[in-house]
């Protein structure tokens, strides 16, 4: 259900009211009138959504290697072929099925994921969504295995194939993550599992700008983080960045003020590839050379980028696909965008 606010109307809106002689009592009339409306066109396309058939098929191949014997592996093999690289032979294969190590791994994801239903309805959710945004997408066939943590492709997206490494989101306090850098371990959890396959297929449809100007990178993720809001919108917007909630609300918080210090430097034209590594790419917080900086999330500019993006769809009736396809500064130029106070 969409949320109405009944709060008593805000001073600077009484002033606003006052002003453009509307009585206040009305007006807010008009703005539940216009929440609802808006909320009903949400409520009514998310009931189209649901309604869409497709096909998604998951395949726990971490459970069937896990319980497992020798004389299994060459039907694994026939199943998964893609799963068994031609040059090992099988007693590779049959020495890990004792593997410590892989043991461990195994029941570890046994633990964390279950029977795998929740994950599976999400997905299927989101799957769902891009069949209703992107008819032309096949619904991949999803595989999940162990990766022996292999974070940086925890999840593989081609064609017609999803693997999903489970191991890569057992939590970050876990303690096959210890001696990872700590920015590193908070993004394996499966808090972010979805997240993680809707930006693997938000690559899928996005291509990386040409134009080296950082806000044409800034609005580059922020129009991945668009897609996640039509993608996976029952998700929060923490989950949709790789977030903990005190850090998004910390970015909430200082929107403003990192609005003016990127305007002020004038950095947003800017073509100084080490700005990526500030406020772009993974890192333990973002850089602005201030001694607040330990306190700040990472990737900030990922975060501006899609408050960018928000307020250039609000304000105008560009589809999905075709703002895919804008310019940065054509959007930056149409949004308007003013950071909330």
């Amino acid at each position: 259900m969409c949320p109405v606010n009944l709060n008593p109307v805000p001073l600077k809106m009484k002033w606003l009211l006052k002003y453009f002689r509307i009585p206040v009592f009305r007006s807010a009339i008009l703005l539940i009138v216009l929440v609802v409306s808006a909320c009903g066109k949400t409520d009514k396309t998310e009931e189209e959504i649901d309604k869409v058939a497709i096909d998604l098929q998951v395949s726990r191949f971490d459970e069937e290697f896990a319980n497992a014997n020798a004389s299994d592996i060459p039907d694994l093999k026939a199943k998964y072929p893609y799963l068994f690289p031609e040059q090992f032979p099988d007693s590779v294969w049959i020495a890990k099925l004792t593997d410590t190590i892989q043991v461990e791994l195994s029941d570890e994801v046994s633990k964390t994921f279950g029977n795998f239903e929740q994950e599976s309805a999400d997905l299927e959710s989101l799957f769902k969504h891009i069949e209703y945004y992107f008819p032309e997408t096949e619904t991949p066939h999803v595989v999940t295995l162990t990766s022996d943590v292999r974070y940086d492709n925890r999840i593989i997206l081609v064609d017609s194939l999803l693997l999903i490494g489970l191991d890569n989101y057992l939590g970050e306090d876990h303690h096959f993550y210890e001696g990872m850098q700590r920015y590193i371990a908070a993004s394996l959890d499966k808090k972010f599992l979805t997240s993680d396959v809707a930006s693997a297929f938000a690559k899928k449809v996005l291509a990386y700008p040409r134009n080296r100007t950082l806000l044409s990178r800034m609005v580059y993720y922020g129009k991945e983080l668009y897609l996640k809001d039509k993608l996976i919108p029952s998700a929060t917007d923490a989950q949709k960045i790789g977030y903990s909630e005190e850090e998004i609300e910390w970015a909430k918080a200082n929107e403003e003020q990192m609005w003016k210090y990127f305007v002020e430097r004038e950095l947003l034209y800017s073509t100084d590839t080490g700005l990526d590594r500030k406020f772009l790419d993974p890192a333990p917080f973002s850089k602005f050379g201030l001694e607040l900086d330990n306190e700040s999330p990472p990737r900030l500019g990922r975060y501006m980028g899609w408050q960018i993006v928000r307020a250039f769809m609000e304000k105008t009736d560009t589809g999905l696909k075709q703002l895919l396809q804008m310019p940065a500064d054509e959007i930056l130029k149409q949004s308007n965008y003013k950071p909330k106070r």
